[in-house]
């Protein structure tokens, strides 16, 4: 009997151990899921931009982009974004037709207080919006704002390699801010790639004109800088056909005419069509209608043997690192015939 009544005793004692420790075990439970659901701590990454090191949110918010080297790398990321400059963007642009995305115009008269509005958590700023940067920061200062620009002016002494590495750059950071870092650094490898291919693929003599064509006119694009055909000089070593005292000029636009553009005779032309890329209702004459329609070119190297290369329609509002690879692709291909 005794012997039963210790069974017993010993049977309950476990049991209410048991108990105890179920009710320990879940009150651990619930105390770890309430600080996990109580954090609110939102995870950063620093980045480098054109004004030094900047604490930027993983996968922001309301975002806002201001720069036209970002638009197609966010588009193609499916990136959301809050407001943009429709006015300087191209027109087939997602971002663009969306209505949900607010517009802030251009950058000649910027509607800055529909950033303020749309309360972003970043702001991408970037070559026409550089010089607003100031002035985004007082708007907006519980967001993180980054500068994306990078100098390709003739006040620059590496123009070149100042676009190389300043596309290589934002690509990655973007990668980095929005969780994209494969599908930065794919995009930076195949950067490189078609740098390579470009540059094998030229003789290292023919002579190279660029050239802009707005208005129906056509106008001198120097070399070594400016914000598309220039750097290329320096980066594939191209032979100017035009050059100035023994140098390479810096003149552009009508200050150089089309004849004596077409004197330098050049072996190869590129070309950039600027109303292409502009969203406008006024009556636009295609660049490749000029070039043909032009009496002083049509005697050039360039023209006659078909040696002419024509950057991408949006290029002038799309000078994203997808459009560059689009570019050198080009140039390697019509070069290596």
């Amino acid at each position: 009997m005794r012997k039963f009544k210790v069974t017993v005793f010993m049977a309950i004692l476990v049991l209410m151990l048991a108990a105890c420790s179920n009710s320990s075990n879940e009150a651990g439970k619930a105390e770890t899921t309430g600080k996990a659901n109580d954090s609110t701590e939102v995870a950063t990454v620093e980045i480098t931009d054109a004004h030094g090191t900047v604490k930027v949110p993983v996968n922001p918010k309301n975002v806002v982009a201001l720069d036209n080297r970002t638009f197609e790398t966010l588009a193609n990321w499916d990136i959301e974004l809050a407001a943009v400059p429709k006015g300087v963007m191209p027109a087939d642009s997602p971002y663009v037709a969306n209505e949900k995305v607010q517009d802030i115009g251009n950058h000649g008269e910027p509607k800055l207080e529909i950033i303020a509005a749309v309360d972003p958590e970043l702001v991408i700023v970037g070559q026409r919006f550089a010089s607003y940067y100031e002035d985004i920061k007082k708007l907006v200062p519980n967001a993180a704002v980054i500068d994306l620009n990078f100098d390709v002016s003739k006040e620059a002494s590496t123009p070149g390699e100042n676009l190389v590495k300043g596309l290589k750059d934002s690509t990655l950071t973007l990668g980095q801010i929005f969780d994209k870092n494969e599908e930065a650094k794919q995009l930076a490898a195949d950067f490189d790639q078609a740098i390579e291919k470009a540059k094998s693929a030229y003789n290292g003599k023919d002579k190279v004109m660029s050239i802009i064509v707005s208005g129906g006119n056509i106008g001198f694009s120097a070399p070594h800088s400016g914000r598309v055909w220039g750097p290329m000089y320096d980066i594939f070593g191209w032979t100017p056909a035009l050059e100035v005292d023994g140098t390479s000029t810096n003149h552009q636009g009508d200050e150089i005419s089309v004849e004596a553009i077409a004197q330098s005779n050049p072996d190869w032309l590129f070309v950039l069509d600027r109303d292409a890329a502009i969203n406008s209702t006024d009556e636009k004459v295609p660049a490749q209608d000029v070039v043909d329609r032009s009496p002083a070119l049509q005697k050039t190297t360039a023209v006659v043997e078909g040696k002419i290369v024509y950057a991408p329609n949006d290029t002038y509002t799309n000078e994203s690192i997808q459009t560059f690879i689009e570019i050198f692709e080009s140039i390697a291909e019509s070069l290596a015939k």
